[in-house]
């Protein structure tokens, strides 16, 4: 059976451009799987952000905005000595994963939408914790902050998130967004970067009628 490999990194201005566009296609699949791999865009970063990299990282954020008409926070990269490390974040993605599945693309989007339209230091396990239980809450999840914290700070959840990393540097991918098809045990590039549902689902289409 088919199905979706998505590689991308809650920290990445494109991949939340792109969140709208890819719940569209999913919406329209709903019997094809998706697996969700961490790509660790700035991961194990130690640097504090100088102002030239916030100026740099701004102007993009403004043209990702531009594009897909999400919402920004004014105040973005505001934290004072704030250190621009997306393995936390991504290992958030990868708790949830492992205490709830079904979970995992939301805590994705939930986190992209603290980091960029609230401003939340998504650095830091404690609001990691606090997003990732109010998705839980919503989907009726009796996991609380405290719980997941737990499981997030675990040497298993470092382990599967250095494991993510590994696997996106082994298939060679180095942009994110990167959409990957899997099927009959070989994998199919439908995109790497920011495009619109319509040209996915063309893309998509053509790698299904392909001959195996």
């Amino acid at each position: 059976m088919a199905k979706l490999i998505y590689i991308a990194d809650p920290m990445c201005s494109w991949c939340y451009g792109f969140g709208p566009e890819l719940n569209t296609l999913l919406s329209g699949l709903p019997d094809t799987p998706l697996e969700l791999i961490v790509g660790g865009l700035r991961a194990y970063n130690k640097e504090v952000m100088d102002e030239k990299l916030k100026a740099t990282l701004l102007e993009h954020w403004k043209k990702v905005e531009q594009v897909s008409g999400l919402p920004f926070a004014k105040d973005g990269l505001s934290h004072e000595g704030f250190i621009y490390d997306t393995e936390p974040a991504c290992r958030a993605v990868v708790a949830a994963g492992m205490l709830a599945p079904d979970t995992a693309l939301d805590v994705f989007h939930a986190i992209q939408h603290g980091f960029y339209a609230e401003n939340l230091d998504t650095t830091k396990g404690e609001v990691l914790a606090d997003i990732a239980a109010a998705v839980f809450e919503k989907a009726d999840i009796q996991i609380d902050a405290a719980e997941f914290l737990r499981t997030w700070a675990s040497e298993e959840a470092r382990n599967a998130t250095e494991a993510d990393f590994t696997q996106t540097k082994l298939w060679g991918v180095s942009g994110f967004p990167t959409l990957v098809l899997e099927k009959s045990n070989e994998l199919y590039l439908v995109t790497s970067g920011y495009t619109k549902t319509e040209t996915l689902v063309e893309r998509l289409q053509e790698l299904i009628d392909q001959p195996a």
